[in-house]
Parts: C-alpha cells; structure tokens; sequence
C-alpha cells in the first residue's frame, strides 16, 4: 500500500495486506507471538489469572459463551476471553515492550485477536489464516504502540498500557468486523475515551494484580469495536487525531514499531533488568558467591529506585516482580533469574532476604535523564574479604540495539511453556507458530492448542 499519514489511520487498518510486511516485520511478528505465548503459559498458573478467568466466565459471558480462555478452554463473551487473557499474560511481567510507551502492546493484542477469532464461529481460523493472524497482530501493535507514544507525549500523567493498548484491540477489531473508515474512527474514539488510565507508578510502589491494566485494555477495545459497530459514537481520540499528536502517525506504514520491541531476558519489570545484568556481569567476572556479599550498592535511573518502595520484601509474585532488590538478590543467589524465583519458596529463601537487607539504592542524575529512551544501572559489590567491585553502566539485555538471539528466545519460551503444558504440547505450538508465515491452514490446530486447557496431569493439586 502506498504511504499514508495520519488522517488515514482507518485506511491503514482496512487496507494493509500481507504483502505490505517487511520480511524482518513478519519474523519479529512471529517472534513477539511464541514470546507471548510462553509468558501466557507461566501466567496461567497465577492466582491473579486464575481469579480473572473465573470472573470472565461467570461474568462477563456472551449468549452463547462465544470465547474460549486462554490455556483455560471455559468461555465468556469475546471482551470478557480478552480480558482474561490479557491478565493472564500481564500477570508474569515478561513480555515484550516499547521504551517510549513505557509499557506493553502484545500484551493485550494476541488474546484480543484470539477472542475475536474463537468468538467468530466454527470455522473461524480457517477463514482468517496465518498470514491474516500476523499481519492483526502487527496492526495491533503499530497502533497501539503510536497511541501509547501520543499519550506520553501529550499529558502530564503516565499511565498503565491499558490506556492505550486498547485502540489497538479496538483495530484489530475493526479490521476483524470488516468496518468502514468512519466506523473506525468510532471505535478508536470509543477505545481511547473507555481505556483504564490507571496510575502505573501507584502499581509500582504498591504492587497488586492490577499490574499494567492490560486486561481491561484489552476489554475497553474489543467492547469499543463491538459498540462502535451498533451505531455507537466516540470520535475522536485524541491520541490519533489531536494536533500535538499527529506527527507521530505520518510514519504509519513506513517506519514499523513493531521492530522497536524490547524482549526480556527475566520476568520482571523491565527498569530492574539492567541492574540484574550488571550484579551478574560481576559475579560471572569475579567468580564470587552470595554469601560473600556484605553490602551491594545500585546506582540507576530514578523510576527504578522506586520501584517496588511500599514493600521492602517481597511477600507475592506481584511485589517481587515490581522490585529492584529482590531480582537482584535472586539472580546472586542462584545464578540467574526466572520464574521459579517469583515464586514463594525462592521470595522467602533467607540467602536472599539476607542479601536484600545488605542493598542500597541511590538514583544516578546522569541515568535519569536517558530515561525513558534508555534504563541503565551500575553494582557495587563489598565482599567479606574486603574487595569492592564496580560494574560497568549496564543496559538490559532484549534491546533492539543488543537484542536476545533466537535461541534464547527459545529457551525462555520452553523453561516457561514446558512446565505448564508439558513439552509435547509446548514443541507443537512452537512448530505452527513458525509455520504461520507459509501456511496459512495451520492457525486452527495454534488456535486449538492455545485455548485448550492444561492437560490434567499438569493441573496443580486441589
């Protein structure tokens, strides 16, 4: 399709093709899908998604239930599937983001199409097909991403991703509904005015299961479309249309955000990760211990001191994901840090309690002001025997400057997919994710496997 600016956004959202897509847009695509699929896995175990799906399905159900939950098999209304999927992904902070919306796109998008998709009837994945499904969830993202952008840029506030994720769900609904450019334009009104602008900064200092807002992004989108496609009105967002704002879309269809997504190498908030990699980058070095720390000191960027102030140890998942000292006081402990280490054995573990108790934190002037186009952080270590070590400035890995190579990627998806759905199950979806690209007949058998439940073997004990 030919460039297009701003007044166009319905137009991009109607007439993008799969032969519009870069090749490299199509991988990175795929690589955002089997990212968020395993993140969906590991937050399907959660108590925070176990709560919305039950919520969803006993609340929020269509006629005839016409969604299936994600790894969960039950339905609800296609909002109510989308907003549990939503939480459940949201509710394991591993999945990919952006580094000026300060938050999260996918997140919302694959369950919103998922939803949509299951909700369409037997039958439905057939008519989308691979390529379609892709070529949604890039839409979703290149819409979401330039709205959560315009909203940072526009208002004092920083909100939850929610606030924007939604108008791309409500997009990627448009697209699926077959809506014309005026009815669009309804729907990504509707999607921004209805959007959770929830405080973020409050999540971080307190964490709780609200974490990104994302579920009810998700929900606010797909119910924007729905509404819009009734006759009802919401025009215009702001985001898209507003003056201060527009510049930001005259790129659409040209420069892809979706190549702009950082994935992360831990599942934690993505301000904690450089400070991860910088403890790790000296303890590789220096071959020392946990327990020959005395004191740890971590320098960085001001929104990441923050982090996680309320509760000084972690007691959930949540607290220990929305923390600077816990991840990094885990990672010594036990050489790295993954999903094991959310969990309650490894949060009260008094190796790393002793350890968080040695950390202080002290905001660098110089980090904050890179903030948010870039996150570092520096270490220093005192050890027993009197040495102290001092890290280099470290940046997350996952950037797309350092970006995590595909075998990590695959790794992380099976340490976090394998467990929960068994390694039969976790190898196929890996299998026809890849395939999506070539073959468009193989998105039922990912939309079966993605929304069926845990096989009973693999359900925890009652």
């Amino acid at each position: 399709m030919n460039d297009i600016g701003h007044a166009d956004v319905p137009a991009f959202v109607r007439g993008l093709a799969f032969a519009d897509l870069p090749d490299d847009v199509v991988r990175q695509a795929t690589r955002c899908l089997l990212d968020l699929i395993g993140v969906a896995a590991a937050g399907s175990t959660t108590k925070a998604a176990a709560i919305a799906n039950a919520y969803a399905a006993t609340q929020l159900c269509g006629r005839d239930h016409e969604a299936r939950l994600l790894f969960d098999g039950r339905r609800a209304s296609i909002a109510g599937a989308a907003f549990a999927g939503a939480t459940t992904i949201d509710a394991i902070d591993a999945h990919d983001g952006h580094v000026l919306t300060k938050g999260h796109a996918g997140v919302a998008i694959l369950p919103a199409l998922l939803a949509l998709i299951d909700g369409g009837g037997t039958g439905a994945a057939s008519r989308v097909g691979g390529r379609e499904f892709l070529l949604c969830l890039v839409l979703g993202y290149e819409i979401a991403t330039r709205a959560g952008i315009a909203l940072h840029s526009t208002v004092p506030d920083y909100h939850c991703s929610g606030a924007w994720n939604a108008l791309g769900c409500a997009a990627v609904a448009a697209r699926r509904l077959g809506f014309d450019a005026a009815r669009t334009r309804e729907a990504l009104g509707v999607a921004e005015y209805f959007g959770p602008r929830g405080q973020i900064l409050r999540a971080c200092d307190h964490p709780t299961m609200v974490k990104d807002g994302s579920g009810w992004g998700a929900h606010s989108g797909v119910t924007a479309a729905l509404l819009a496609r009734d006759g009802f009105t919401g025009a215009p967002a702001l985001t898209v249309e507003r003056a201060d704002a527009t510049g930001i879309w005259a790129d659409l269809g040209t420069r892809w955000r979706i190549r702009e997504q950082y994935f992360k190498a831990y599942p934690v908030c993505r301000w904690a990760q450089p400070a991860i990699e910088a403890a790790l980058a000296l303890q590789h070095a220096h071959r020392f211990a946990a327990e020959d720390v005395t004191a740890l000191a971590i320098d960085s960027f001001g929104e990441a001191i923050a982090l996680g102030s309320g509760c000084a140890l972690p007691q959930t998942t949540e607290e220990a994901q929305y923390s600077l000292r816990h991840p990094v006081a885990a990672a010594l402990v036990f050489g790295g840090f993954g999903a094991a280490e959310l969990d309650a054995p490894r949060l009260a573990d008094p190796r790393v309690r002793r350890l968080q108790g040695a950390i202080t934190l002290t905001e660098d002037a110089a980090f904050s002001r890179l903030f948010p186009a870039e996150r570092w952080a520096r270490v220093r270590v005192t050890l027993a025997d009197g040495r102290m070590l001092v890290s280099a400035p470290a940046r997350a890995r996952g950037n797309p400057e350092n970006p995590l190579a595909d075998d990590e990627l695959h790794d992380k998806y099976r340490a976090l997919a394998d467990p929960v759905l068994g390694a039969a199950r976790a190898s196929r979806i890996q299998r026809l994710v890849d395939a999506l690209a070539q073959d468009d007949a193989v998105l039922p058998a990912l939309v079966e496997a993605l929304l069926s439940g845990r096989p009973a073997a693999l359900e925890p004990a009652a």
